[in-house]
């Protein structure tokens, strides 16, 4: 999958695209069926697939007290598009100058720089462009004028609720792996990449991987048994997520650590993926270091039964 930072890059053997546009966050069952309608369409159409989305949630810039955390960090939802098979992908910062365009003027602006749109595809509801000006209404009447096809997908319905991001961060943040792997339609995964801490853990015998997860969803403080995934293999492993509360001064933001069964190399720098297997406990604090330490030789046996 090509990665496009302005739509005059596209190169088709037609000269033709059809578009889905889009954030994605989680690339959830809903918005695969609307990349799955647009790869359909440019098959049909000998056009290129294209997925027009955005480096930085829309809410990060218009309402930044209200930009949710995400379901996947910018590389996994890259990722999960290229898998499902599309052609090429318009990244584009969101930026204030961005945030001040009409919805109109959004789509006159992509049609012009990819030259032949034939088919446009979005979720029913969605709406786009300085005050939500932008929406399915809009698209049909422009293309009419534009000769484009649009589709405005209908929302993907799970145990009669709609498939959606809120609805999968509200699960993750209740710990409900099961409904939020449901919605994805595959296992849910937190990655980050391997960053230095205090190295409390290797002091304790147990060295651990620390995850930058910020601006995240993360599932709630406990400990848990997981499959952690590397560049070159995966691996069994304790996963605690809190604040530390046997740590004097430990901040009090969650941090998310990973004791790797039978690992011993070096990850820092490294991006490592986390696919959750079962809550072990609570997360909680002890009386002293050498508590905890015993407690982790416990957990990591744990996590090897929870697999048996």
């Amino acid at each position: 999958m090509k990665i496009l930072r302005d739509a005059t890059e596209i190169a088709s053997a037609s000269g033709k695209v059809c578009i889905a546009i889009g954030f994605f966050d989680g690339v959830h069952l809903g918005h695969q069926q609307i990349l799955r309608q647009t790869i359909s369409d440019a098959a049909d159409h000998e056009a290129a697939s294209v997925v027009v989305t955005f480096e930085n949630h829309p809410a990060s810039i218009v309402a930044p007290e209200r930009a949710p955390r995400l379901i996947q960090s910018p590389a996994q939802r890259l990722e999960t598009i290229r898998a499902l098979g599309a052609d090429a992908m318009l990244l584009l910062p969101f930026d204030r100058d961005l945030s001040l365009q009409s919805g109109e003027e959004f789509i006159r602006g992509l049609v012009n720089g990819f030259g032949r749109v034939c088919s446009v595809c979005v979720g029913g509801g969605f709406s786009f462009g300085r005050n939500r000006t932008g929406n399915v209404d809009l698209l049909r009447r422009l293309g009419s004028e534009l000769e484009f096809n649009v589709h405005g997908l209908s929302a993907v319905e799970l145990n009669g609720k709609a498939v959606s991001s809120t609805r999968i961060r509200a699960a993750l943040c209740e710990g409900a792996f099961d409904e939020a792997n449901q919605l994805l339609g595959r296992p849910y995964e937190l990655s980050g990449t391997v960053v230095k801490g205090e190295q409390l853990g290797r002091q304790l015998g147990f060295p651990t991987a620390n995850l930058d997860t910020d601006g995240l969803v993360i599932p709630p403080n406990g400990v848990y048994a997981a499959h952690a995934k590397t560049r070159d293999s995966t691996h069994r492993a304790a996963v605690n997520i809190g604040v530390r509360p046997t740590v004097e001064n430990a901040t009090p933001t969650p941090r998310v650590e990973a004791c790797l069964l039978d690992f011993n190399d070096d990850l820092y720098g490294e991006t490592v993926g986390l696919t959750f297997h079962q809550k072990l406990r609570n997360e909680q604090r002890f009386d002293s270091l050498e508590e905890l330490k015993k407690q982790i030789a416990e957990d990591l046996e744990a996590v090897r039964a929870s697999y048996a």
